[in-house]
């Protein structure tokens, strides 16, 4: 087929990558597909840990689209095997290994879900159990004399446990090793990893030369920050925004995001030029583009991407009923108010915060509103036969009703 011109390709491949190792390779690699018409073949691996994607997990996919949408060939290759192993990447102890069950459950998930971004006719999904389940016990002996265990220990999660005297399986040794050998066993000419991945990617460009392959190029990409703009996207840490998420919720995330965070996204979640982007920034500095119709354009992409473009205007369409003009979302829950209650009592009585701790808490923090004003006294009385808007931090809206 016909490929852009290499400068083309750099320069979008470039987009919001951390390292490529190295460019020169790369650039050399692109040359040569340009000149044969053959794709590269570009791997990233997915280790089915945790069956649903946020947005932080779609950063490594969206670099597999880039390399798609030039016309290369792309592998998402689930680590059935390995993840018997379980990744030790950043771990400070060995991380229990799931069940077989656990990981064919969450691989038919990520399945469903990465062609969200992905063209399913031209993706290839493997599982490097096909060749790693099938090695001998001579070839994985000859897989561990390829490095030393002083390489290994180079690593800085397992230097740290071993200065630390924090156990280290020997199981857990052989993980970059594994996920070395998929790139020889598919002949990689490229391998995407996130930045915590760059010990195990480097492995699988010297295990190939030991296997007399030409070694992969490595393209990094950094670790999307959650809503805190601070600690990695995370379900655990709450930050994170996830794609089967409502196209209302994730408008409302996007929109909490600081000015910085939002060209963050622009960078890593989205298809817009680099050159596009630095023009926003430059306007934005210049006031003559307001951040927030920036900050739209981004949430109606997100949506777009993960739902449709109805759906991210139809979240536009209420984020603004609802912010701008302080309207009542349509969607707003109902609770019943039949005799005079004290707030505190009626927000546990109908979980909406789940103590009278954390009433108080969320009021001194200034996060509960009634019909758009902040009660002075968490004591506050609600009255029966009166309606009230309820609002609990930025998003959550509810309708006080008189009981019937």
């Amino acid at each position: 087929m016909a490929f852009p011109a290499v400068a083309e390709q750099l320069d979008l491949l470039r987009k919001g990558a951390l390292e490529v190792i190295s460019e020169e390779d790369l650039e050399k690699k692109l040359a040569r597909s340009l000149k044969t018409g053959k794709p590269l073949l570009v791997k990233a691996g997915f280790d089915p840990t945790a069956p649903d994607i946020h947005l932080g997990h779609t950063v490594l996919i969206r670099k597999m689209k880039h390399f798609q949408d030039l016309g290369h060939a792309v592998v998402f290759l689930i680590g059935d095997f390995t993840g018997l192993i379980g990744d030790p990447s950043g771990r400070n102890k060995t991380r229990p290994p799931l069940s077989a069950e656990e990981i064919a459950g969450n691989a038919e998930t990520y399945k469903e879900q990465i062609f969200k971004l992905l063209d399913p006719e031209k993706t290839v999904i493997d599982f490097n159990s096909r060749w790693l389940g099938k090695l001998t016990s001579v070839e994985i002996i000859k897989l561990t004399a390829a490095y030393t265990v002083a390489r290994i220990l180079e690593r800085d999660d397992f230097s740290k446990r071993y200065k630390n005297g924090e156990p280290i399986s020997v199981h857990e040794l052989l993980y970059p090793l594994m996920q070395g050998y998929d790139s020889v066993a598919l002949h990689a000419d490229v391998e995407l990893g996130g930045s915590d991945q760059k010990f195990n990617l480097l492995v699988g460009r010297e295990l190939q030369r030991d296997y007399g392959q030409e070694p992969q190029v490595i393209v990094t990409m950094p670790l999307l920050e959650g809503l805190d703009g601070v600690q990695k996207m995370s379900k655990s840490l709450g930050n994170y925004i996830g794609i089967h998420e409502s196209p209302g919720e994730i408008f409302g995330k996007v929109m909490s995001v600081n000015d910085e965070l939002m060209f963050r996204y622009y960078d890593l979640l989205t298809d817009t030029p680099a050159r596009e982007i630095a023009r926003l920034k430059q306007e934005i500095a210049a006031g003559s583009l307001n951040p927030m119709a920036v900050k739209i354009a981004l949430a109606r992409s997100i949506i777009a991407d993960f739902h449709s473009k109805a759906a991210a205007e139809a979240a536009e369409a209420e984020f603004i009923k609802v912010f701008r003009n302080k309207e009542t979302p349509d969607d707003a829950e109902v609770l019943a108010l039949g005799e005079d209650e004290p707030l505190v009592d009626f927000l546990v009585r109908h979980n909406v915060l789940s103590s009278r701790g954390e009433v108080k808490r969320v009021h001194a923090q200034g996060g509960i509103y009634l019909d758009n004003e902040r009660p002075a006294e968490i004591a506050f009385t609600l009255k029966k036969g009166r309606s009230y808007l309820l609002k609990i931090g930025k998003r959550k809206f509810y309708r006080i009703e008189p009981l019937k």
